[in-house]
């Protein structure tokens, strides 16, 4: 591989951005596309492709045969709340390779003993989220019934494109969510991308049963719905 190629490989993967470098098998030449810039590329369904299934593939387009070297950040969890559902959450996203944190300034319920070999900062959201960086391989996981606690979080998920958004709650407290947002000056297509109820629809009942519905449909919008463009770094 060129220097000059692996130089931007290793500056978008501390950056935690995607890329893709592209090698065409019988020439051997080489390219590499930024997520960023996907969208306009030739092989633009190929290389979307890819990235969302995360794994290195190879295509053949025109009679060429191309090899795919993806690099996508691993994905993420984040949680906010320290309560029974994340209890059950978290040993579930590491089977699923999820990197898992949980924040909740309560301190009475993060507890090391409440989840041990669980990242857990006892924090307000507003407080640590910017330092986390929020990004298009994050998932947020709004969980406490409370607006003080969950509405930081939300507004900085939606302000950084996470793909998936879930908040805990019935229609009527979604209904309440929606109007505060909106005073918050996030439009509709914005808040249409928050899941509520938290969650795939399987009738799920106990903490247990909801955690699986929660990882069921993060994997869904993980792997099956196209990633938005990524910002110019």
């Amino acid at each position: 591989m060129r220097l000059d190629l692996l130089k931007i490989l290793n500056e978008e993967r501390a950056a935690r951005r995607a890329t893709v470098l592209i090698t065409n098998t019988q020439s051997g030449e080489q390219r590499l596309v930024k997520g960023a810039d996907i969208a306009g590329d030739a092989l633009a369904e190929h290389l979307d492709a890819a990235l969302r299934m995360g794994k290195s593939r190879s295509i053949e387009v025109d009679g060429q045969t191309y090899f795919l070297t993806v690099q996508a950040p691993p994905a993420r969890i984040i949680c906010i709340g320290a309560v029974h559902i994340s209890q059950a959450l978290a040993p579930m996203a590491r089977l699923a390779d999820f990197d898992l944190t949980i924040i909740d300034p309560r301190t009475a319920f993060a507890t090391p003993e409440r989840f041990p070999d669980v990242r857990l900062l006892a924090q307000w959201p507003q407080e640590v989220l910017p330092d986390l960086r929020l990004d298009r391989y994050t998932a947020v996981c709004l969980l406490t019934h409370d607006p003080k606690i969950d509405d930081p979080a939300l507004i900085a998920a939606l302000r950084a494109e996470c793909f998936y958004i879930g908040a805990l709650g019935s229609r009527k407290t979604h209904a309440r969510r929606v109007e505060r947002m909106m005073a918050e000056g996030f439009a509709e297509a914005d808040l249409k991308r928050i899941h509520a109820p938290i969650g795939l629809d399987i009738g799920s009942v106990s903490p247990a049963e909801i955690a699986v519905s929660v990882i069921g449909e993060i994997i869904a919008a993980l792997r099956k719905k196209p990633l938005r463009a990524e910002p110019k770094a």
